[in-house]
C-alpha cells in the first residue's frame, strides 16, 4: 500500500487587529534580512523541552517535533464541501517510508524506507534508526507509551530490521488504529547511534539529552533554543522526505502577553500567532485587517474533570449537581465569545454514534441543590478548581464563572494557576479534585477519546481517574470489533454511561483559531494543532 501526499490549502477567513498592543518590539537584523524565507511566531508559551516522549513535554513541543523528526507515514488531505481543507483522518501518506504493505494475513506491516534520507549530521537513516525509535516509544512509558497502545503497539519484539532499507511491524493483533498511530507525532525516528552515545546506564533511552538536543531528519533542524524566550529553526536543505519548503528559517518567540502579540501583527513585525482570546479573535475576524483561519478540534472538549477516587467527588450525585450548575450560556458568551461549539442541552438520549456529543446538563439551580442535599452536602463544601496557567487566557474566566456558580450551591471553590511547564506533570499525579482541561484525540475515533480520559488504564488524562469496568470492556468491545452494528450501539453505550456516570462535564467543542499576515500562506489544520512550517511560504 502506498500513496502520495498532496498539499493542504486552508479556507480563510478574513479578520482584523483590534486595539494595539503594549510595548514596541524591532525585529533584529539577522530576521529583517531574507525576510520572505523567514517566519516569525509569536506564542504564549513555547516548548519546555526538546523532546516531545519525556516527562511533562508541553504542547508546543508536538509542533517542534513535527517539524525537525519524521515518522514512517503522515496523512493526506482532503478538502471538505464548505471549501475548508485539512489532514485526512482515513487516508496515509508516505514519509521516510516510501511504500508499505499489509501482509495478506493482516497481521504484519512492511515499509520500505528511502535510501537517500538522513539524519541532520549527514547520517543514513536505516531501519535499525526505526526500530530504536519505536523500541524507545513503547518502552519510556507515560504519555508516549499509552500512545502506541492506542494502536497496540506494545513491545520492542513487534519492530523487526529486516535490511537496512525494510522494516516491519509483527500486529499483536487486528487493530484499525495501528497505522494511523504509526503517523501521529510520537514514532518519530531518532538518530539512535547518536542518541546512544550520549545515553547510560540509568537513562538508555537518553532523555536527559534529547530533552536538550535534537537529533532528528526532518525538514527543520534546531538553530537555538532559549527556553522561555525563543526558539529558532533552520531548513535542512538535504531534507528528501518530501517537498523542500520555502521557509528557510522560523524563530518562534515566547510573549505571554496577548496585547504584545497583537500589536506586533498589526504592525507587521509578526507573522502568525494563535492563543489569543476569544474575544480578540472576535474582533479579528469583524475587522478584516489580518487572516484568521478557524477549525473545531476533532474530537476534542473543553471540560471540567472531577476526581471520582477520592472523596467529595467519588459521589456521582455531586458530580450531577456539578454538571446542573455550571453558567454554560454565560461561559460561551462571555468566555468564549461564540468561538466553540456548545456540549451542553442534548438529548436525554445517545441516538447518535459519535463523539462530541451535547451532554443533557443545561444551567438549572435548583435541580444541583437538589441533588447536593441529596449526595449529603446541603450544607456545602470547599474544593480547589486547577487550570492551566499556559491556557489561561481563556480559561481564567472560565475558570471565575464556574466559581460563582458553584458558590450558588454552597461550592466554595478556590481557583489554583498551575504553570504550563508544570501541568502535565501535576496531572500525572492524580490528586487534583477538579481540574479544568482541554482535550483533544488525535485519532478521530469516539473509542480513542475513551481510551485515554476514561479507561481502567488511568492515563495521564484520566483527569478524573474513573475506573468501571463496564466502561473498560464497552471501549474494548470498540476498538476491535469488525460489526458495523456492535460498533454503533457500543459507541452509544459507552457515552451514555459517561453522561450519566459524569466523570468529566463537558462544556464546548473548542475551535483553533490562527492569525497571521495576509502574505503568509499555506497553512494547514493538524490534529496536534501545531504549526507545519513545511507547508508555509510567504509572497
Amino acid at each position: 500500500m502506498s500513496s502520495s501526499k498532496t498539499h493542504l490549502s486552508r479556507r480563510i477567513v478574513l479578520g482584523g487587529l483590534g486595539a494595539a498592543g503594549l510595548s514596541a518590539w524591532a525585529p533584529r537584523a539577522g530576521w529583517a534580512q531574507g525576510r520572505a524565507e523567514t517566519l516569525l511566531v509569536v506564542q504564549e508559551l513555547g516548548p519546555n523541552s526538546l523532546d516531545m516522549q519525556g516527562v511533562g513535554a508541553n504542547q508546543t513541543v508536538n509542533g517542534l517535533a513535527w517539524n525537525c523528526y519524521d515518522r514512517l507515514l503522515s496523512y493526506a488531505a482532503k478538502t471538505l464541501p464548505d471549501g475548508t481543507t485539512s489532514y485526512d483522518r482515513a487516508v496515509l501518506a508516505p514519509e521516510l517510508a516510501e511504500s508499505w504493505e499489509v501482509a495478506p494475513d493482516g497481521l504484519s506491516c512492511t515499509f520500505k524506507l528511502r535510501k537517500a534520507a538522513t539524519f541532520h549530521d549527514g547520517t543514513p537513516v536505516t531501519a535499525r534508526d526505526v526500530k530504536w525509535s519505536f523500541d524507545r516509544a513503547v518502552s519510556v512509558g507515560g504519555f508516549p507509551t499509552f500512545q502506541m497502545s492506542a494502536g497496540s503497539l506494545e513491545k520492542p519484539e513487534q519492530f523487526v530490521v529486516v535490511d537496512d532499507h525494510t522494516f516491519r511491524i509483527d500486529y499483536i493483533r487486528k487493530d484499525k488504529m495501528l497505522l494511523f498511530n504509526v503517523a501521529v507525532v510520537v514514532p518519530f525516528i531518532i538518530n539512535s547511534e547518536l542518541a546512544k552515545k550520549n545515553a547510560t546506564a540509568e537513562d538508555p533511552w537518553a532523555l536527559a539529552w534529547l530533552k536538550a538536543n535534537e537529533a532528528g531528519s526532518g525538514a527543520y533542524k534546531v538553530e537555538s533554543w532559549k527556553p522561555g524566550t525563543e526558539t529558532v529553526l533552520s531548513r535542512f536543505d538535504n531534507w528528501t522526505c518530501g517537498p523542500l519548503p520555502k521557509i528557510k528559517r522560523v524563530i518562534a518567540r515566547d510573549i505571554p502577553s496577548a496585547g504584545t502579540r497583537r500589536a506586533m501583527l498589526e504592525r507587521g513585525d509578526a507573522d502568525l500567532s494563535s492563543g489569543f482570546a476569544p474575544r480578540d479573535f472576535d474582533q479579528l475576524i469583524k475587522e478584516g485587517k489580518v487572516k484568521v483561519t478557524g477549525v473545531p478540534i476533532p474530537n476534542a472538549l473543553w471540560y471540567v474533570a472531577l476526581n471520582t477516587a477520592k472523596p467529595p467527588f467519588d459521589n456521582v450525585k455531586l458530580r450531577q449537581a456539578i454538571a446542573w450548575a455550571m453558567p454554560y450560556e454565560q461561559i460561551q458568551s462571555s468566555a468564549f465569545f461564540g468561538r466553540a461549539v456548545p456540549m451542553y442541552g442534548g438529548a436525554s438520549e445517545v441516538s447518535r454514534p459519535v463523539w462530541p456529543q451535547p451532554f443533557p446538563y443545561v444551567t438549572d439551580l435548583d435541580k444541583a441543590k437538589a441533588l447536593m442535599k441529596e449526595a449529603g452536602f446541603e450544607a456545602g463544601l470547599e474544593t480547589t478548581l486547577s487550570l492551566d496557567a499556559g491556557t489561561a487566557t481563556v480559561g481564567e474566566p472560565t475558570a471565575i464563572l464556574i466559581q460563582e456558580n458553584l458558590a450558588k450551591i454552597g461550592i466554595k471553590a478556590a481557583i489554583d494557576k498551575i504553570p504550563g511547564a508544570n501541568w502535565r506533570t501535576t496531572l500525572n499525579k492524580k490528586e487534583l479534585p477538579m481540574a479544568l482541561n482541554r482535550f483533544s484525540g488525535w485519532l478521530d475515533y469516539p473509542e480513542y477519546y475513551f481510551y485515554w480520559n476514561f479507561h481502567g488504564r488511568n492515563s495521564i488524562f484520566n483527569i478524573s481517574s474513573y475506573q468501571s469496568k463496564d466502561m473498560d470492556a464497552l471501549i474494548e468491545t470498540a476498538r476491535f470489533t469488525n460489526d458495523a452494528a456492535e460498533y454503533e450501539a457500543t459507541l452509544k453505550a459507552f457515552i451514555t454511561l459517561c453522561m450519566r456516570e459524569v466523570p468529566v462535564v463537558p462544556l464546548n467543542q473548542p475551535i483553533h483559531d490562527v492569525a497571521m499576515q495576509k502574505n503568509v500562506s499555506g497553512y494547514e489544520f493538524w490534529f496536534h494543532r501545531e504549526p507545519d512550517y513545511r507547508q508555509f511560504a510567504k509572497g
